[in-house]
């Protein structure tokens, strides 16, 4: 069974990934921009695609960036993350990025306040 994607709708789940200051800076971004990102966004059911260079913090210790990649809804989200493009994108992200920057990342349920 295929998802279908209404572009009308609000994403209602995000993940959150969050990179400290990579001690190399040119290799990380090579490496992000050229292999991490195209393989990202073959997520199943990604619906957007955000990367926050240089935020600033005002509460707390500062970043380098800040990437929300959002999804229609817990279930699509979850889904994404446990394929074998999610493993593929976490296995990029252990064994590449994090030679040159910590991170952190967390799944956020999206709701009206």
């Amino acid at each position: 069974m295929t998802a279908t994607v209404n572009p009308a709708a609000k994403p209602t789940a995000r993940f959150v990934v969050i990179y400290d200051s990579p001690s190399d800076v040119d290799a990380f971004e090579r490496h992000y921009n050229e292999v991490h990102v195209p393989l990202a966004k073959q997520y199943p059911g990604l619906r957007r695609y955000t990367r926050s260079d240089e935020p600033v913090p005002v509460i707390g210790e500062p970043c380098y960036l800040v990437v929300m990649l959002d999804w229609d809804d817990m279930g699509a989200l979850e889904a994404a993350l446990g394929s074998e493009i999610g493993r593929r994108v976490a296995e990029d992200a252990t064994a590449n990025l994090a030679r040159y920057a910590t991170m952190r990342g967390m799944v956020l349920r999206l709701r009206e306040a």
